[in-house]
């Protein structure tokens, strides 16, 4: 008995699907290139149906069913569509045709896996021109996006170094905080140590102090006994050298200042009493002489007492006599410079001239004598009988 076996593959077939001069919505003639990923499906609902229309078919011939059903749906499906739709979203466009693709293809126990766009472009231009019109949009776009970064990007820029700044301030005055509290911190700690040295050098100064008092207690009681010891022997010491002073200095010394003090004794008396005598001859002496200038004194009173009585008995006459008895002095004074001058020449032209001047010289006297002695010689009757003669 003869079997036939016929194999259908199972793996994953790559169609090519190339759709030339298809016009859109829009007229536009276009080629559109897509690749398809179809395998048979391993259902057995389904592999039935796969088995039904393939089986004893070539992989190649299972392409080329797939092929122009996946054709036909890509010219129906571009015929709907604009340019702008297919170009610019491919994605969309071409899940659309495996959409309306697949329930075909599957009825035939064939599974889409896959399906895109791998070029779309026309004869006519129309893509470039609509490329230039995107690209100048996008060009315009970008400039405006970029103009629009860019301020935002300043904005930004200000808003971050404002922040940096505000965070810099508060960095700043955080490490100030943080930088005096440190220092504060180590200004206390500085203070303790500073504090616990000074206690523990106070401490050791102290029990230094201590143990030298003490070492200077028993020092000083070493000193003590040292000192007790010789002043006993300077005692004893004392005590011989009196003794031997006594005998042989004091004794001696007593009897020589007891001479001294009876000659010193003797000496004092003799003094005070030769004071004594000079003392009194000085008191008589002044005493005589005090009643010699007393007796002198009562006799020139007692004169004087007598001149002025004789001078009141006998009035102008006195007065005259002391005149004349001072003139000859009053001319002896007057006469002192001219006693140096050896010749007085007195020139005139006429004789009664020096007669003149002599009288005029005898007419000035009486008031020089007044102006000395307080004498008025005009008033004297004897020199007013002289003056009127010669007048």
């Amino acid at each position: 008995m003869l079997v036939m076996v016929w194999r259908l593959s199972l793996e994953v077939m790559t169609i090519l699907c190339r759709c030339e001069n298809i016009e859109t919505s829009e007229g536009v003639p276009l080629d559109v290139t897509g690749v398809a990923q179809v395998k048979v499906m391993t259902d057995k609902e389904l592999l039935s149906l796969a088995c039904e229309q393939f089986l004893g078919k070539s992989v190649i011939e299972i392409k080329g069913v797939v092929l122009q059903t996946l054709e036909g749906h890509l010219r129906s499906i571009l015929g709907t569509l604009t340019v702008e739709q297919i170009y610019q979203d491919r994605d969309q466009f071409a899940s659309l045709v495996r959409e309306v693709a697949a329930p075909d293809v599957g009825r035939m126990g064939i599974e889409i896996l896959s399906f895109t766009i791998k070029d779309v472009y026309d004869k006519v231009d129309y893509l470039s021109s609509l490329g230039k019109t995107q690209t100048a949009a996008v060009q315009r776009d970008a400039d405006i996006g970029v103009a629009e970064a860019e301020r935002d990007a300043g904005i930004r820029e200000a808003e971050c170094k404002k922040e940096m700044m505000d965070v810099k301030f508060l960095a700043d005055t955080k490490m100030a905080d943080s930088k005096r509290e440190l220092e504060m911190q180590k200004a206390s700690f500085n203070q303790e140590v500073n504090a616990k040295k000074a206690e523990a050098q106070l401490a050791y100064e102290l029990q230094a102090a201590k143990e030298q008092q003490k070492i200077r207690l028993e020092e000083i009681e070493i000193e003590v006994v040292q000192r007790k010891k010789q002043i006993t022997i300077e005692e004893k010491e004392i005590v011989r050298t009196d003794k031997e002073l006594i005998a042989t200095v004091k004794r001696p010394a007593e009897a020589e200042a007891y001479k001294m003090q009876q000659l010193a004794e003797g000496q004092k008396v003799k003094k005070v009493l030769t004071a004594q005598a000079e003392a009194e001859k000085i008191r008589r002496i002044g005493e005589a002489e005090a009643a010699s200038i007393e007796a002198v004194g009562k006799a020139e009173a007692e004169k004087m007492r007598m001149k002025a009585e004789a001078y009141q008995q006998y009035g102008e006459a006195a007065k005259t006599a002391l005149v004349l008895e001072a003139l000859p002095k009053i001319a002896g004074k007057v006469s002192a410079p001219l006693a140096r001058t050896n010749e007085i020449v007195i020139l005139s032209g006429e004789g009664s001239r020096v007669t003149g001047e002599v009288n005029r010289l005898l007419a000035e006297l009486p008031v020089s004598v007044n102006a000395l002695t307080g004498v008025d010689l005009t008033k004297i009757p004897l020199l007013q009988k002289m003056t009127n003669a010669q007048a």
